[in-house]
């Protein structure tokens, strides 16, 4: 025999009250008691399923960040995750290089988007006319400006750590080397561009968020960026370099 749920029944599930039970089929017409406190858990484990992803530490912030920097997707700023959150974090996080790319707002998904938020162009100060290559040391983030215009928006690079200091000054690129070998550190530097002494751009060679290693004097950039900037450089562009990393 199957036992059915009596429309009386399915509306006091749905409701919710104290002692609502559903009854489901157990044998010869006999019936099992499911209490709703196990289907609201449900309810909630599958809420949280279709949010892609869980709800970080820095949920609030980071919303608050990706929708001043735009670009993403549509977020809302309530520090609830949603799929709309979940998609555009992950976006994010993709772009920058952050792992895991996974939607949550964790401690380096929260500094990276502070940092590019926090970065202002004007303080460039780049000069009216052809490429100048910005590097802010205090925020960790370059861009491009093209005839006094962003052309490339912020992005994140990580520069001298403590005793390798990367100089604050204007400068111009000397050398270009698709694949330049670096022989103090014995390993290949993709993207090369040189500005000062040993100094320059290239693609990273580690995980570009493990801030303790630092760099020996260059300028840091994800593979994506490290190339962008290769095709847009050339012998006497300007590089202008300001502020300080902290701790440097």
């Amino acid at each position: 025999m199957t036992t059915r749920l009596t429309g009386v029944a399915m509306a006091t599930l749905v409701g919710g009250g104290l002692g609502a039970i559903a009854l489901t089929p157990a044998g010869a017409g006999a019936a099992v008691r499911t209490p709703v406190s196990t289907v609201a858990t449900t309810a909630v484990v599958t809420k949280a399923a279709a949010a892609g992803c869980a709800t970080g530490k820095y949920q609030k912030q980071v919303e608050g960040y990706l929708k001043k920097i735009g670009g993403y997707g549509t977020v809302k700023v309530d520090g609830k995750q949603s799929a709309a959150d979940c998609a555009a974090i992950k976006k994010f996080q993709t772009r920058f290089g952050i792992k895991p790319a996974a939607g949550l707002a964790g401690p380096t998904t929260y500094d990276v988007s502070k940092r590019l938020a926090s970065t202002k162009t004007s303080a460039c100060k780049a000069k009216k006319t052809g490429i100048t290559f910005c590097i802010d040391l205090t925020h960790q983030t370059t861009w491009v400006m093209k005839n006094g215009k962003v052309h490339l928006k912020p992005t994140v690079t990580r520069t001298g750590m403590k005793g390798y200091r990367t100089p604050a000054g204007t400068f111009k690129i000397n050398k270009r080397t698709k694949k330049e070998w670096s022989n103090p550190y014995e390993v290949w530097l993709p993207y090369w561009q040189r500005f000062i002494g040993g100094r320059g751009f290239h693609e990273t060679t580690t995980y570009l968020h493990d801030k303790w290693r630092g760099s020996h004097g260059c300028v840091n950039l994800l593979k994506a960026d490290a190339k962008a900037y290769w095709n847009l450089g050339k012998i006497g562009s300007t590089v202008k370099v300001i502020g300080r990393r902290p701790g440097t």
